[in-house]
């Protein structure tokens, strides 16, 4: 009698399997690539914002310039703190400079990015001789 049950209806079988599986089948194939954290050469960066052609062709802005250390930390003028370089997004999260962000241009270069996500005119280079 047991084994009439079981085979009469296979459906009642699958139901509580499916209910369990089928918000699996709404996942990605294949596994979510998490990006890599990275750092900045450590050095001097200067910060200047472009000048033009009645004079010179670079204005340093002397706050904005920082010094990366180990440890993904930083020193600026007014202060030290932390920052995350997630693919070529720099952002300071303690410190002085917190919430402030920079896209790497190059090696050794920044851009500033503005508040609406477009790039800035503001570029952070590291110095000549700079470890």
């Amino acid at each position: 009698m047991a084994l009439a049950m079981i085979f009469a209806d296979p459906m009642k079988r699958l139901l509580p399997a499916a209910a369990i599986f089928a918000p699996l089948a709404l996942l990605p194939a294949s596994p979510v690539q998490a990006e890599m954290l990275k750092t900045m050469p450590h050095g001097t960066y200067e910060c200047a914002l472009p000048g033009d052609a009645s004079g010179a062709a670079w204005e340093t802005v002397e706050d904005a310039g920082f010094r990366i250390a180990r440890a993904s930390s930083y020193r600026s003028p007014n202060g030290r703190g932390v920052y995350l370089m997630k693919g070529d997004v720099l952002t300071f999260t303690r410190g002085p400079l917190k919430g402030r962000q920079l896209k790497r241009t190059g090696t050794n270069v920044l851009q500033q990015i503005e508040d609406d996500g477009s790039l800035g005119r503001m570029t952070c280079v590291r110095t000549a001789g700079s470890h």
